[in-house]
């Protein structure tokens, strides 16, 4: 399996020379299995909210500490909390820093190592505010803070200038306020117009533009916009992107936990910032990378990107010769390749560092030698750890066998310092020894170990890869994972995973929302299947769901399960379910209509019509693209396919609600009132559909929800819901006395 798994990818590599070192140590074995009890027990959703969520690891100026943020949720008080954490580089004790009881987060460090800049919530006004605080670099402790801003549309995204003299963040704000002559008129126009709103008992809304609600919440007057603040004195700000800048749109463009879209140059006195300015924002992905001059009060925002897709991440090399950042190509596309680009800010010139290198960069950072760069890049399940050198197209591993993020380079150059997490292992702050040459190949070096008593006490079974043929005889990727205290003897009831996006993919990652492990933890084997459409596995498996949603997509599914059927006699083919969210959640709409297979089926924020999906969603790019009839130019309407036959247009073509009448199999519908990305009428549709054509159904609403359900009792539910569908219908748990009748 290994060699296979090993030809597929060479092939989908495209000659880029990927070194993997023999001493590059397996994550999963070093983490994982650190210890053991007695007493091991399936997982909880319980555990899983006990345990802490970390992130956002960053390096003191002086290389000895990493600060963090670590999550705590409180399943009772319906909350989660951040509080920032402090550990050695070099391995010691962690240590709490910071105790507001409404928590803090995006800890950063000042250049010089003198302060801490973090956000939190001014007890006074009740707004996010940037808090600075002295930093003890000898012993690692925080002095008292104090607030910086007292901005009335609130501070978010402290970012340092390098000579730690003023602090770039983000706030949202009244474009038309933006033309006053000062930043002190500005505010007082913001707050006038806030007030007003809050005091209005009319609360109705005229739209005169498409993107007026966004992912979770509508956009209303407001845009985002990057400010700059000066670190002695909080009331000397200024409005770095004005409205004559760039009109009534935001800066630096919406982003679900993407790269921070503004940073400074190494001299203090430029910065660049994302933003788009295509006319109808709701249709384009053209965001662009800006540049401004800050030492001249005349200087006019610089466009330097010029692809007419996306632009994002700009991150200014530390010798300042260069500004690199991600791009894509295609207009339109949102899952286009994220390629790595360099622009020369003297030669005024763009290259492409590696061109070869067909999977995506998702994050990256500059080394302090200016010549090398640290990437994170999906591949077959795993988020590996890359660097490429400038004018050396070539990239080579530093770290695998799990997923990283968050990458940062001490300041000598010698160490790398990552989140990484495994199926089996929830995030972690780790430290990566670097070789001369700035590759990798040293063991993965966990720092922190504040989930290990947990973890220890659970019983969490490790995780398979198979490859099988799919549509059109493509090698294609699934994972397995057993129950706890599993026995080979006996036969298990199977949840079928199907993942969303659709470009995106399973892979060795914890989740808090979809846990494999948690799905298996009640007496299920798991299954999960890469198919068409996943990242990791080159472009043009990725292009190939695009216009052809319930094709490939859905042969590769059914032939994963055909062959994990076949390969683990121990999965009970007469009990499996069926669960998908968000794309997975159309095709769960798509196998309920097209086949009998499944014993029950789970659908959460699912799109059942797709041309009324695209007219109450608000990134029409999407769907624009996506049902897009294969070799036509110009974006998928509905109206324009509408007069012709159902073979010839996507939206009907690919429409589970055409085949609804095929539909037999028990379904759970999941949908929540402020997921704007699929309106909650798909699910209302599908419900309505399966109670009048009598097939057993149940509808979850939540009203308080988005795309995702994050709130910790709200997860409760929908865990409860779902492990009691799939256990009833499977004859499992307290309805197992039901498998004899």
């Amino acid at each position: 399996m290994k060699m296979l798994a090993g030809l597929v990818l060479g092939s989908l590599l495209g000659g880029v020379t990927l070194a993997y070192g023999a001493g590059i140590a397996s994550t999963e074995a070093s983490v994982a299995d650190a210890g053991s009890v007695l007493n091991e027990h399936p997982m909880t959703f319980a555990d899983l909210q006990r345990m802490k969520r970390l992130d956002d690891p960053q390096v003191s100026p002086s290389g000895k500490w990493v600060m963090f943020a670590a999550t705590d949720v409180d399943l009772a008080a319906n909350t989660k909390v951040s509080h920032l954490w402090v550990v050695p580089l070099k391995g010691g004790q962690e240590r709490q820093l910071t105790f507001w009881k409404e928590g803090e987060s995006e800890g950063r460090f000042s250049p010089d190592g003198k302060q801490v800049a973090f956000v939190a919530t001014d007890t006074a006004t009740g707004h996010s505010q940037i808090f600075l605080a002295s930093w003890d670099g000898a012993a690692g402790t925080l002095g008292t803070p104090k607030l910086l801003t007292n901005i009335s549309t609130e501070a978010d995204g402290p970012v340092w200038s390098p000579d730690s003299q003023r602090i770039l963040f983000v706030s949202r704000v009244y474009p038309e306020c933006s033309d006053e002559e000062s930043w002190v008129e500005e505010d007082a126009c913001d707050k006038r117009k806030d007030d007003a709103a809050a005091a209005s008992p009319v609360k109705a809304m005229i739209f005169t533009h498409l993107l007026y609600r966004h992912w979770d919440h509508y956009i209303g007057d407001k845009r985002s916009h990057v400010l700059v603040v000066n670190t002695t004195d909080g009331n000397a700000v200024r409005d770095l992107t004005p409205r004559r800048e760039i009109g009534d749109t935001e800066a630096p463009v919406f982003s679900l936990g993407g790269p921070v879209d503004y940073a400074w140059a190494p001299d203090s006195k430029e910065i660049a910032y994302v933003t788009n300015l295509d006319p109808v924002p709701a249709a384009s992905t053209n965001n662009d990378v800006i540049t401004l001059r800050l030492d001249d009060p005349g200087a006019r925002a610089v466009k330097i990107s010029t692809s007419p897709g996306s632009d994002d991440a700009p991150a200014y090399s530390p010798d300042g010769k260069y500004i690199a950042f991600r791009s894509q190509a295609r207009a339109g596309f949102e899952s286009d390749r994220f390629r790595l680009m360099l622009f020369d800010r003297q030669a005024k010139t763009i290259t492409e560092m590696l061109p070869k290198f067909d999977n995506w960069v998702d994050e990256f950072t500059w080394a302090p030698n200016s010549q090398t760069i640290y990437f994170a890049s999906e591949e077959m399940g795993e988020e590996n750890i890359l660097s490429t050198q400038v004018g050396l197209p070539e990239a080579t591993a530093v770290a695998n066998k799990a997923e990283y993020g968050g990458l940062q380079v001490s300041p000598n150059g010698r160490t790398l310092v990552a989140m990484v997490q495994t199926v089996r292992h929830p995030a972690a702050v780790a430290s990566i020894a670097l070789n001369a040459a700035g590759g990798g190949g040293a063991p993965v070096v966990r720092l922190t170990h504040l989930n290990d008593a947990l973890l220890r006490s659970l019983d969490l079974p490790r995780m398979e890869s198979f490859i099988f043929p799919g549509a059109g005889n493509t090698s294609v990727q699934g994972f397995i994972i057993r129950p706890p205290k599993f026995d080979p003897a006996k036969k298990y009831p199977l949840k079928f995973l199907m993942h969303g996006g659709p470009q995106t993919a399973w892979g060795d990652a914890w989740s808090y929302r979809w846990n494999a492990e948690l799905f298996a933890a009640d007496g299920y084997v798991v299954v999960m299947i890469n198919r068409r459409g996943s990242t990791g596995y080159g472009q043009k498996f990725v292009d190939e769901v695009s216009g052809d949603w319930g094709g490939k997509a859905y042969v590769d599914l059914m032939k994963g399960l055909d062959y994990a059927e076949k390969q683990y006699p121990f999965i009970d083919k007469t009990r499996e379910c069926a669960l998908g969210a968000s794309y997975g959640g159309y095709m769960a709409d798509w196998v309920l209509t097209h086949t009998d297979r499944f014993k029950c089926i789970v659908t959460h924020d699912g799109m059942y019509n797709p041309q009324s999906a695209y007219g109450t969603t608000e990134e029409l790019w999407f769907n624009e693209w996506e049902f897009k009839r294969p070799g036509t130019t110009g974006p998928g309407q509905p109206w324009k396919y509408a007069s012709g036959p159902v073979a010839d247009d996507p939206f009907r073509k690919w429409s589970p609600m055409l085949s609804i009448e095929n539909a037999k199999t028990p379904t759970l519908i999941i949908h929540s009132q402020k997921d704007y990305r699929l309106d909650v009428s798909e699910g209302f549709q599908l419900f309505t559909a399966l109670q009048q054509l009598h097939v057993p159904s149940k509808m979850l609403y939540f009203p308080d929800e988005g795309h995702w359900v994050l709130k910790p009792q709200n997860s409760e539910l929908w865990y409860k819901t779902v492990n009691d569908w799939c256990d009833r219908w499977t004859h499992s748990g307290a309805y197992a006395s039901d498998l004899s009748r």
